[in-house]
């Protein structure tokens, strides 16, 4: 990890040591990168030492090349790995002395912290002569270099001890630093990995309680057999359930095969699901192998399995008992090994009640029950959801990350979702595509339904407003909500300022600077009261 300046800017022990230096010496200290680079000029940044030759010579293009040239050449000088400290590198090409500390952490040189255009009093004589010749061969706007060059600091030679402890101290208060910045940012990593398992199960995405429960079930699932019932209404996900325990369980490197056995009538099923050989009826030209031979020593996922016929209920029991089929037009049985995952939206119980289904089929299926909750009854999985989607979203059409107004994020609270999980896919797709080139996808795109928009209630809204600031520190979070305040009222008001600053509890002018400091002005003249 590479020095950052920016915040080592911000360390009281560098601020202490740069204040105390400049003071007792009138030394500027800076940093470098590994190949003695100096990252203040990088950044545009240049900061010269209070001498008039200093000063022009960093004003000057040819002369800031030649001071780089002179830092890297010196820090080029230090000793490699961590051993040794701060030394007296030699002479700049003005003939100042040049003072380098190496910086290690993270097992590699990172950089130095250096200091530049000063003089050991004790030597001082002996670069006159060199700064004079340079400074006019440079023809550098210094008017007398002579008086020039006795405004450049001097540091006693006894004094030259006490500096370089001095920025000994100072990179190794920035090593640890950085090796506690490091150890912060791997629990952080580690941390957001933790809660990534627990947020997910492969693409099962959810925080809520009730997922919670779903995930501590599946984890009990997928290391076995045993068939499972997945219930749940239209749209929860039951086949990323199925997805989830074939994937993630013994046969994953085998087929996953998927049926739904409401999509066909029971001839066009029957062969879908135990294959025909060629002849068995009118338009079997060829053998054709079934769905069940397919997941043989895999999973098959039978969706709707409450839309069998009783025939079909019948040939399928067989197979659950036996784990034996018999193709359409052949004699001999074949034999299967595949995991059954079925899934109805249907109270299968309800209609074994009713003898619309076989009772001793639903006890061969009901072995394990699990149930997806509908959306509904996991609202608090919404900004993970809608975040999942949006970004989903931005790869499909290769355009950056959208997000949704803090009023669209409140009015999906409020609504009942009954497609459940598909329908929020789908909505979220319409309002990107309807919301073209914009950065935030506004509130008059959100679909009506019924013929009127949901209304937004204060709770509503205020768990979309608190969700948006989840992950960020306090003043983030607490900036975030304070935006989102103002922005979604300004809407509500018509962009009337007094009233909203009455609603708020503000004065007017502080409502107007919040308004500036946010971006959230207008051009459109303010709506009367």
């Amino acid at each position: 990890m590479p020095i950052d300046t920016a915040r080592l800017e911000g360390l009281h022990i560098v601020r202490k040591v740069r204040e105390t230096v400049r003071r007792w010496w009138g030394v500027e200290l800076s940093f470098t990168d590994p190949k003695g680079f100096v990252l203040d000029h990088g950044k545009g940044i240049i900061i010269p030492p209070s001498n008039q030759l200093c000063t022009a010579c960093l004003g000057d293009r040819e002369g800031l090349k030649r001071c780089n040239e002179s830092i890297e050449q010196a820090v080029a000088k230090l000793p490699p790995g961590a051993a040794g400290g701060a030394r007296l590198l030699g002479a700049c090409h003005m003939g100042l002395e040049i003072v380098a500390a190496p910086i290690h952490f993270g097992g590699e040189h990172q950089g130095s912290l250096f200091a530049c255009g000063f003089l050991v009093r004790e030597r001082a004589g002996a670069a006159r002569e060199q700064a004079v010749r340079v400074t006019r061969s440079l023809s550098l706007p210094v008017l007398q270099p002579e008086a020039a060059f006795d405004t450049i600091a001097r540091v006693d030679e006894r004094d030259v001890p006490r500096l370089t402890d001095l920025m000994d101290t100072t990179v190794e208060e920035v090593a640890e630093y950085e090796h506690a910045v490091a150890a912060r940012e791997r629990r952080i990593r580690n941390l957001t990995a933790e809660l990534s398992g627990r947020f997910r199960f492969a693409d099962i995405i959810g925080k809520s309680e009730p997922m919670r429960r779903v995930y501590a079930l599946l984890d009990k699932l997928v290391l076995s057999d045993v068939t499972v019932l997945v219930g749940g209404e239209n749209g929860t996900g039951k086949e990323l359930i199925a997805r989830a325990l074939h994937f993630n369980g013994p046969r994953k490197d085998r087929e996953f095969v998927a049926q739904n056995c409401s999509a066909l009538n029971d001839n066009l099923l029957e062969s879908e699901l135990f294959g025909h050989v060629k002849g068995a009826f009118t338009g079997a030209s060829r053998d054709k192998a079934g769905l069940f031979k397919l997941a043989d020593g895999g999973t098959f996922f039978l969706d709707e399995v409450g839309d069998l016929s009783p025939a079909m209920q019948v040939k399928l029991l067989r197979v659950l008992q036996e784990g034996t089929f018999v193709p359409l037009g052949e004699t001999r049985p074949e034999k299967v090994d595949a995991r059954i995952i079925a899934a109805s939206n249907k109270d299968l119980r309800e209609l074994v009640a009713r003898q619309k289904f076989r009772e001793d089929l639903f006890y061969r299926l009901h072995v394990v029950a699990l149930e997806v909750p509908p959306l509904r009854e996991r609202l608090d999985d919404l900004p993970l959801l809608v975040e999942h989607f949006l970004q989903r979203a931005a790869r499909r059409t290769a355009r950056p990350l959208k997000r949704l107004h803090p009023l669209v994020l409140a009015s999906f609270y409020e609504w009942g979702w009954p497609g459940n999980v598909r329908e929020l896919e789908n909505e979220i797709e319409r309002l990107v595509v309807l919301s073209g080139d914009l950065a935030v996808i506004p509130p008059e795109l959100r679909a009506p339904k019924n013929g009127a928009q949901p209304e937004i209630s204060n709770s509503g809204r205020l768990a979309a407003l608190v969700q948006r600031g989840l992950g960020s520190n306090l003043a983030s979070a607490v900036e975030q909500l304070e935006r989102d305040l103002i922005a979604s009222g300004l809407v509500e008001t018509g962009g009337n300022k007094s009233r909203l600053a009455a609603r708020l509890g503000v004065s007017r002018t502080t409502l107007i600077k919040k308004i500036r400091d946010y971006h959230l002005g207008t051009d459109e003249p303010e709506r009367p009261t």
